[in-house]
Parts: structure tokens; C-alpha cells; sequence
């Protein structure tokens, strides 16, 4: 089997090598610490991603061989076979039966390998009559053994890298790899060649991988350079104000020069000749000063100028190599449609358009989620079925079309459909359901607040939990994983016709362009991409709409705020433009985050400049209303204002901002989270942190359970199945004996994927049951607000 597209063949090239590399290497480790069971998951894991890059690319023969050896090393974690010498021969020989495969799927050569007969020697191993390595006729009967059939992106949770070759002109490409623990060398070496001295010939370099960290590294590095680019600029400024300095001080010392030669008339000869000496030595060292110093002036300019194309070359390269293609992430969808639509009984047709520019490769990690989401929503209730849609006299096939362009320094994401589109009474019943508003409230909303409503948190109009989605489910966390970004989200719905989410995302988040101000004397930095115009208001412009400061801003009213307000800095009322009347007019800040606006005054306008954001210390989880750090070209650290967190910080103090988005004030949940893997207990509970959870972490069941009895305060209880001490199933068991915790939610997410499994979970008591193959963020966010 030959992977056609190219793209997709270089990805699978990459991964797949790095998956057998690392099973070899660990089969060999293996062999001689047969005891390490921490090795014996990893290699585990690797297996399953091998297995699911190959069933996502239709490598079926390598996917089943791969799918045994994860077999057989089950059985060595279950005790029902031991890592003998005779064993190891038979998955290193399986192991290079499937380089083999891979091989041939990224070249088209033949790889002369009887997938039946590998596979039988793999269920017979430790009895290795006929070495697998010889080329054996396929048999017919090879059709009769089939591998799991699993939906493909379950397995294809790895993460992309970065690949950069090795010359001087550096490409780019996106490579799924589990463990970016180091850099990696990429070689080539003959297989046809015996002799060490033919292997050291045929060995080449082509390519180096770098860890994606390393890179992000690099560039705060660069973005450092920037700054100290601008500072370098303004040391231009001081030797301007020097030569300035110096250009008068020889002015005055010409005007010396015309009062000694007055005075010399009068007086007798030699009565000046001492201060004439003084006035001719402080000339010609003028002279030799003015000299340095337009040669200083000269030379900086010359360095300065190259600095600056040097680090602007520098910068823009490093960006090009945080860049991917959106094709990258893109490419996953088709087939994720297709098993959905044929899941759920319905045809739809997904339609990429714009899949070749170019964005930050932190975007697609952090959209796959989000997008993935909204698709899933799409196709679960978006899109009607066949039937439903001709009697709407609409084509019985559905349309979903995923769009990305470039606008200047930003990308925009669409996601839409041809489907039933919103349901605005549904989103009304739901908000008086769970008591975010009235209906005087929702009375007064206008379609576009309604719409914007999906987006608080736990705002649902399903009343159950699915395997897919649910529209409105989880779409908080969409937005919540689109401001880290630093980008916004947009709704529109037409019913009957439709729906529509569009993205606006910065294509590079390494530096970002802000607009400095300043405030009781303090400079601040303010996202351009949320600065929708700066203007100038007079304080008669001013006045009380339902008892909120307004202003009239394109024929519409405006609600404003004093920034000092928001911030809680201390400033005296006297500055204020509705009562400083002496001042003729004020700057104001709009700021735009989707559909909300405010006016923000502050005290000046001071630069525009493009800057690097220091994140918070992860001391301070979060701060309200700042973003960051930034430090200016004067060598002043600048706090970084979060836009949203000002809207929100003035709805807070009673201010209008035309609100789609306003949240009730809730207590956080609190989560036990149980899993014994330090990598996965680390991800999943910032996860649950991120989304707004108090988590409390255990290493095992025993340690779980005896934190559920201390503490007695959980809502809700995250747990793994296969653990020492005390396994998944066996707490859910115990937790459930206790009269007091009947009614607590238990989530069990494991690899365990059967039904048999998730039957014993749920005899257990388990609420639900989530695998790792399956597990994606928004499934786990959204089965737990379903249950808490």
C-alpha cells in the first residue's frame, strides 16, 4: 500500500520510524530487565499510536501486524507469557516485518512480507520454526484476519514537532512524535549493504528534529533581541541630544571668542593672552569632540541599521519555522466525518478551502480541540438527516465547510454548516432552566446576545450525555482555549439555513503588536487586535444612559469606563473628564472582543510598539485584568492588559458593554483526579484547572479513596482503572458501599476498551467511562458539567 498524498506520506515516514526505533530499542532493554513494568507501558503506547497513524493512513497490513505485538506485550503486562530469548526473537523479527510495510508505504517499493504467515509466527510466539524475515508467498487465507477497527483519530493523539533539513535552505514539516524528549538525528543507511565500511558511506544526515520547546526558546530569545533593538534605537536618540548638547556649547563658545576679541582692544597686549589660550584649547577640543562624535553618531546608525535587518531576518526565520500549514490539522477531519456521519445515519460532505497558510504550530495544538468540537456539533444535530432535509426541500446530503484566510496579520477560521442552525427558544428555555437570566432579560436581548449565549459556561440545551456532542455543550471551553490564543469567536445562525463560527487568531503568537499607554503615570500595553479605534472625547460628550457614563460611538451608545476604575488604581476623582473642564477632550480606548465594546479612558496615547509577552510566574495562576509582561524599549517592565478580563471587570462594577457573555458567579467544583501516570495526571489536571475546576490529585486507588474520606468536600471523582494498590474498578466498588457517596459522579477513563470493560465499570457504579483512545479534553469537560 502506497500513501499517495505527500504531505500525509512524510508524516507517516517520520512517526512510523520513530515508533519502531523506540520498540526496538525498548524490546532490548526489555530483554535484559524483563522486570520493568514502567518500560513495558511505554512501549505499550507506543505500539497503540504506531497502530493508529497506520489505520488513520489505510496501512492496514502494518496496523494488524502492530495491533499483535500490542497483544503479545498485553500478555507479558497480564503475566501470561514471560520475555524469554525466544520471544524477543519473534517481536524483533515482527518488527522488522512492519519496518518493512512502512517502507513500502512511503516509497512504493515492495516489501515481499506474508502478513498471514508474520502474523501466525506473532500468535505462536516463543516457537519460531521459520525465521519471519524470508520473503513467503501471501496466502488467501490472510483475508480472514482482520485488526480492531477503531475511529482513527482515537489512536492519534501525538503532538507535532518540528523537522528542519539540514540546508541551508530550512523546510518545515509537521511530524506526530510521543516522547520530544530530545533531538533527533534522521539517517538513512543501506539495507543492502554488510560491510561497516559501506553502512559509514551510505550514512547521511538530511534532516534534523528539534523539540518543539527548544524552538519556542529560541524564539523568546529573538523577541529579546527586538527589545534590545529598540533600546539600541533610543541610545541613538542620547547621542542626538548629545551632539545637540555639544552644537551649543560651541555656539557659546564662539560668543566667548567675539567677547575676547572686543576686550582685546581695550586692554594692554598679554592681559588676555592666558584665557585667549584656554578659549583656543576649549575650541580645538570642541572640534576633536564634534569630530567623535558625528563619527560615533555615523557608525551607531550603521550598526543599528545592520542590527535590525539582522534581527528582523532573524525573527521572521524563526517564525517561518514555528509555521505549518493549516493542512496540517485540517487533514484530520475528512475521515472523522466520514465515520461520524455514518455513525449518526446521515451524509455530509466536508469542503477544505485555505489549507496552505501558513500559522503558529502552537494554533493548530491548540485548535485541533476546538475545531474537532464544533465539527462533532455539526454533524450530531447540525446537519439533519437525509430525509429530514428533503422534506425541507434542502439536498439529502448536508455540507460542512471548513475555511481559513489570511487578513493582514490575522487568520480566520470558519466553520460552517448547511444544517438547522440555532434554536433561539431552546437557548431561552435553557437560560431560564438553569437561571443565568429572566425573561424580561431575554426579552430585551437581541439576536446576536441570544446566539452568544452557548458560550457561558455550562450552558447546555441537551439533556444527556452523548458520545459525540451536543451544540452548546462544551462550546466554553472553545472559547476559553480561543482567548488563550489571544483571538476571538464570532456566531452566526440563520434557522433552517444554517450555522456559522468564525475565528480571528493572530498567525504568530511569539510577539504581538500593543498599543502603549499610559495611566497615572504607569505605561500599560493593550492588544491591538482588541483595539477597535483610539479617539478623543470631550467631557460634554459625556453623559448617563441608565445610569452608566455613555458616549455616542458610530450613531450608537457607547458605555465608558475610566481604566484607573477597572485597574483600582488611586486617582482622584478631579481627573475625570465629565469633571475636569478645563481639559478640551480625552483619550479613549475602544476595545472590541467579539460583539461586546467599551470605551476605555486613559491618560495618554503613548507608542505602538510590537512586543514579547512574559506569561505569568506560575506562582500567580492568575491575575485579574493583566495578561502579562512585557519590558519596553526603555528598559521599563509594562504589565500586558487583558481585554476581556476589562469587560468583564466592568459589567462587574455595573457598566452595559451589550453583554453576550455575562457569567453568573459560581463556586469552583472540586475534582478528585486518581491516575498513577505522573505525564497523564499532569495533563488532565490542568486540563480540569483550566476549566475552571479545584483538582486534588491521588497516585493510586488506596490514596483516592483515603483523600475522598478526609477531605469529604468532592464533587465529582476522575479516576484511571489500571493502578497499584488499588485499581479503578475496585475504588469505584468502595466509594459506592458508602451510603454518602452514592450519588457522587465517578468518571473512569482508561485504555480499556471493550465492552466487556466498560460494562464492568459501569456494574461498578461508574457514571461514565471514557478511553484514553477516544479522550480528548472537551469530552471530559463535558461529561462532567453534565454530572456535577
Amino acid at each position: 500500500m502506497y500513501i499517495e498524498d505527500e504531505e500525509l506520506r512524510a508524516l507517516y515516514r517520520d512517526a512510523s520510524k520513530d515508533h519502531l526505533d523506540k520498540l526496538e530499542a525498548g524490546f532490548l532493554y526489555l530483554e535484559k530487565h524483563p522486570e520493568d513494568s514502567t518500560k513495558l507501558k511505554e512501549l505499550l503506547r507506543a505500539t497503540h499510536s504506531l497502530k493508529g497513524d497506520s489505520r488513520m493512513l489505510g496501512v492496514e497490513d502494518a496496523e494488524t501486524l502492530t495491533h499483535q505485538l500490542e497483544e503479545l506485550l498485553s500478555s507479558v503486562e497480564q503475566g501470561e507469557r514471560h520475555l524469554t530469548s525466544a520471544f524477543c526473537d519473534c517481536l524483533y523479527q515482527g518488527l522488522d516485518s512492519i519496518r518493512k510495510i512502512a517502507h513500502e508505504a512511503v516509497t512504493g517499493e515492495p516489501a515481499n512480507v506474508s502478513v498471514f504467515h508474520v502474523l501466525a509466527q506473532l500468535m505462536n510466539a516463543g516457537d519460531v520454526s521459520t525465521p519471519v524475515s524470508e520473503a513467503i508467498e501471501p496466502d488467501e487465507s490472510q483475508d480472514l484476519l482482520e485488526a480492531d477497527k477503531d475511529d482513527f483519530y482515537t489512536d492519534n493523539k501525538t503532538d507535532p514537532i518540528l523537522t528542519l533539513p539540514a540546508s541551508e535552505e530550512l523546510e518545515l514539516e509537521a511530524i506526530n512524535q510521543s516522547t520530544p524528549d530530545a533531538v533527533t538525528l534522521k539517517s538513512t543507511v543501506s539495507e543492502t549493504v554488510a560491510t561497516d565500511d559501506s553502512v559509514s558511506e551510505a550514512y547521511h544526515i538530511d534532516t534534523v528534529r528539534v523539540e518543539s520547546l527548544k524552538l519556542d526558546a529560541l524564539m523568546i530569545q529573538a523577541g529579546e533581541l527586538s527589545v534590545t533593538k529598540r533600546r539600541i534605537t533610543r541610545r541613538m536618540d542620547d547621542i542626538d541630544k548629545a551632539l545637540l548638547f555639544w552644537e551649543s556649547w560651541v555656539r557659546d563658545s564662539f560668543i566667548n571668542r567675539l567677547t575676547f576679541d572686543n576686550q582685546d582692544l581695550q586692554l594692554e597686549a598679554g592681559v588676555l593672552a592666558p584665557l585667549q589660550t584656554v578659549q583656543q584649547l576649549t575650541e580645538d577640543r570642541l572640534d576633536q569632540l564634534g569630530g567623535l562624535l558625528k563619527q560615533l553618531r555615523t557608525k551607531a546608525y550603521e550598526d543599528s541599521a545592520r542590527l535590525e535587518t539582522l534581527s528582523n531576518n532573524l525573527e521572521s526565520g524563526i517564525l517561518r519555522l514555528r509555521q505549518l500549514p493549516l493542512s496540517s490539522m485540517f487533514n484530520l477531519f475528512p475521515r472523522m466525518v466520514r465515520d461520524l456521519a455514518k455513525d449518526r445515519r446521515k451524509s455530509v460532505n466536508l469542503v477544505i478551502e485555505g489549507g496552505d497558510i501558513q500559522a503558529d504550530k502552537r494554533i493548530l495544538e491548540e485548535m485541533k480541540a476546538p475545531l474537532t468540537h464544533l465539527i462533532r456539533n455539526a454533524i450530531d444535530h447540525g446537519i439533519e438527516a437525509p430525509s429530514e432535509r428533503i422534506a425541507m426541500d434542502k439536498v439529502s446530503m448536508g455540507t460542512i465547510w471548513l475555511k481559513a484566510r489570511q487578513q493582514g496579520s490575522h487568520i480566520e477560521i470558519d466553520v460552517v454548516d448547511d444544517g438547522r442552525g440555532l434554536s433561539l427558544a431552546s437557548i431561552k428555555q435553557t437560560a431560564l432552566r438553569r437561571g443565568l437570566y429572566n425573561k424580561a432579560e431575554l426579552d430585551q436581548m437581541s439576536t446576536e446576545q441570544l446566539q452568544n449565549l452557548i458560550f457561558v459556561p455550562g450552558f447546555s440545551t441537551r439533556t444527556t450525555v452523548t458520545e459525540i456532542s451536543g451544540r452548546g455543550v462544551g462550546l466554553d471551553v472553545v472559547r476559553v482555549n480561543v482567548e488563550r490564543l489571544k483571538g476571538s469567536i464570532q456566531v452566526q445562525s440563520n434557522p433552517g439555513q444554517g450555522c456559522m463560527f468564525r475565528f480571528i487568531l493572530n498567525t504568530s503568537l511569539a510577539t504581538a503588536s500593543a498599543l502603549i499607554i499610559e495611566v497615572n503615570h504607569t505605561s500599560y500595553a493593550i492588544p491591538v487586535e482588541c483595539v477597535e479605534v483610539m479617539m478623543r472625547v470631550a467631557p460634554q460628550d459625556i453623559f448617563a444612559l441608565e445610569g452608566s457614563p455613555t458616549i455616542t460611538f458610530q450613531g450608537n451608545p457607547l458605555s465608558v469606563v475610566w481604566l484607573t476604575d477597572l485597574l483600582d488604581l488611586p486617582l482622584s476623582v478631579a481627573t475625570r473628564p465629565q469633571i475636569n473642564a478645563t481639559k478640551q477632550s480625552n483619550p479613549c480606548v475602544v476595545l472590541k472582543v467579539g460583539s461586546e465594546r467599551l470605551g476605555v479612558f486613559v491618560d495618554a496615547l503613548v507608542d505602538q510598539q510590537d512586543i514579547v509577552l512574559k506569561p505569568h510566574s506560575k506562582i500567580l495562576k492568575r491575575v485579574r485584568n493583566i495578561a502579562g509582561a512585557t519590558i519596553l524599549g526603555t528598559g521599563e517592565i509594562c504589565m500586558v492588559l487583558s481585554p476581556q478580563d476589562l469587560i468583564k471587570s466592568a459589567r462587574g462594577q455595573g457598566i452595559d458593554t451589550l453583554s453576550t457573555d455575562r457569567e453568573p458567579t459560581v463556586t469552583q467544583p472540586r475534582v478528585l483526579l486518581v491516575e498513577d501516570s505522573i505525564p497523564i495526571r499532569t495533563q488532565v489536571r490542568r486540563i480540569l484547572e483550566g476549566a475552571g475546576y479545584q483538582v486534588t490529585t491521588a497516585v493510586d486507588g488506596l490514596d483516592g479513596f483515603s483523600k475522598l474520606q478526609q477531605e469529604d468536600s468532592f464533587d465529582a471523582v476522575v479516576s484511571d482503572v489500571e493502578m497499584p494498590n488499588l485499581n479503578g474498578l475496585e475504588l469505584t466498588t468502595r466509594i459506592r458501599q458508602e451510603t454518602k457517596y452514592e450519588n457522587l459522579p465517578i468518571i473512569l477513563v482508561t485504555t480499556l476498551a471493550q465492552d466487556a470493560d466498560k460494562q464492568r465499570g459501569a456494574d461498578a457504579g461508574a457514571n461514565a467511562y471514557i478511553t484514553k483512545g477516544d479522550f480528548d479534553q472537551s469530552l471530559l469537560l463535558n461529561t462532567l458539567r453534565s454530572l456535577i
